[in-house]
């Protein structure tokens, strides 16, 4: 337990712009708990944005658009954009239309290009649509739903990482990548059936049921288009999966409140 809470720890210090004062050791031990970790990593992020919400909601006078806008924007802040800049880079390595190592090549530039501006635009102008129109229609439901979406996402980026071979022998992927095995990947189902059993517990059983789907059709979709467009995982490539998986399970959320659970 000592482990998996340094691993948190790691996974903070690397995934979110929330300073942690410690210096833990980056050995296989710690880094093979921080990637048990991750679901745990999702799930703190959630409960700040679920958190936020109904604060925001039930005790300021702010608007839905203004709430709507906060959420958003700690959506952004909290992460340090560390996975957007995988999501631009991701982008303008697929939209150059070369072959795979040109376009891992493309994923090293500093630069961002036009696709890479131009599809954050869009990530980010869907994701506003989208948590907007859920805080709209916003009930008790809809907060564990929405604290289940970071931690959804990091689980798909775990599985992702010990599931496909890397496309890269360095960088951040590689890192976490070399050490540890599919092993480890034991207690992702445990989170999941504890994501389950709280679901039901509030009559919820079906949306989260939904939104799990809506994750393992990603990861299924993530593995293929890895492989087949950049020849593997990298940093860049987990990073874009992340907001990937985001994007469409708030959107799926969103759908939900319109056809279940309005």
């Amino acid at each position: 337990m000592k482990k998996l809470l340094k691993g948190l720890l790691i996974d903070i210090q690397f995934f979110t712009a929330i300073p942690v004062p410690i210096e833990i050791p980056m050995d296989k031990p710690h880094l093979k708990k921080a990637i048990q970790a991750f679901p745990l990593l999702g799930l703190f992020q959630g409960v700040i944005y679920a958190s936020l919400v109904y604060v925001l909601l039930e005790f300021t006078p702010f608007s839905n658009l203004a709430v709507a806008f906060l959420l958003w924007l700690t959506t952004i802040l909290l992460t340090g954009g560390i996975h957007l800049d995988g999501w631009m880079d991701a982008s303008d390595g697929y939209f150059s239309y070369k072959d795979q190592e040109k376009r891992v090549e493309i994923m090293k530039d500093p630069r961002t290009g036009a696709f890479g501006v131009i599809s954050v635009i869009v990530l980010l102008s869907c994701r506003f649509l989208f948590i907007y129109e859920i805080t709209e229609y916003v009930h008790f439901l809809s907060y564990i739903l929405i604290a289940s979406i970071p931690f959804l996402s990091k689980s798909v980026m775990g599985v992702l990482l010990l599931t496909v071979r890397s496309a890269k022998k360095d960088g951040l992927g590689a890192l976490f990548q070399n050490a540890a095995t599919t092993k480890v990947l034991w207690t992702y189902p445990v989170y999941i059936l504890g994501l389950l059993a709280i679901s039901n517990y509030f009559n919820g059983l079906l949306p989260i049921t939904i939104l799990i789907v809506a994750a393992v059709a990603i990861y299924i979709f993530c593995r293929l288009k890895a492989v087949k467009w950049f020849g593997g995982i990298t940093g860049d490539v987990l990073g874009a999966s992340v907001e990937g998986t985001e994007l469409v399970l708030w959107m799926t959320l969103w759908l939900l409140h319109y056809f279940v659970m309005g």
